[in-house]
């Protein structure tokens, strides 16, 4: 059982979403790999219409999921949704990297997003507000700036897809280690990981530019730590 999000144009890029996985007795263990971005959600929905009706429980593994906006709380919306019209328990473990602090941000549990929360504690017939309250408006906050920051990356994904690709090219990494190189460089130089990509793009040309020296050392400290 797998489907597939549309092939993207370029070679290299992980938006591709595949959701492979197996059915047994003990239930449905789904295993996305790729992006939680704009199509995820009609891609779950897809591979759960799929399933066999008398499905005693589905567990996604989303380990292999390496990066996610805010399409991704849509995601787990179709999964809870499914789970309470079938009457199955459903689940959504193995986060980590970039999803795991999207969902830290949101202020959903990263064991397992789905899992229900636990009732606020009341005093004299009310919730108390104070310091809870003031914590989930911070997180509301953050994530806001977090989704505002995701949405600028979408923006800037055919340049960083073109960085990722000459780095594979000219490293032979990975399509997931060069993002890594990428953002690790962007963080070394205090630098926008757009205006990274931008200059190791424009740098590749016959005629271009290298990249400015504090990106050149930093681009070079992150290869070199990924093949340490």
């Amino acid at each position: 059982m797998t489907s597939a999000a549309t092939p993207p144009p370029l070679s290299g890029r992980l938006n591709t979403l595949v959701i492979g996985g197996h059915t047994d007795a003990g239930g449905t263990l789904l295993t996305p790999r790729g992006e939680l971005v704009e199509g995820c959600a009609d891609v779950l929905a897809r591979t759960l219409e799929a399933l066999p009706p008398d499905a005693t429980r589905v567990d996604l593994d989303m380990s292999g999921v390496h990066f996610m906006d805010t399409a991704g709380l849509r995601f787990l919306d179709v999964l809870r949704a499914y789970g309470h019209r079938h009457g199955v328990p459903v689940t959504a473990t193995c986060w980590n990297g970039q999803p795991r602090r999207i969902l830290e941000l949101a202020g959903l549990d990263t064991t397992d997003p789905l899992r229900t929360p636990a009732p606020e504690p009341v005093s004299d017939g009310a919730p108390t507000t104070s310091a809870v309250a003031l914590e989930r408006a911070e997180q509301l906050h953050v994530l806001r700036a977090e989704v505002e920051q995701l949405r600028q990356a979408i923006v800037s994904r055919p340049v960083i897809d073109q960085a990722r690709g000459i780095l594979m090219a000219t490293h032979g990494c990975t399509s997931d280690e060069a993002w890594h190189i990428l953002r690790e460089a962007s963080q070394l130089s205090n630098t926008k990981l757009r205006t990274v990509a931008a200059a190791l793009t424009a740098g590749a040309g016959a005629e271009g530019a290298p990249p400015p020296p504090a990106v050149r050392t930093a681009l070079a400290r992150a290869v070199a730590r990924r093949r340490s």
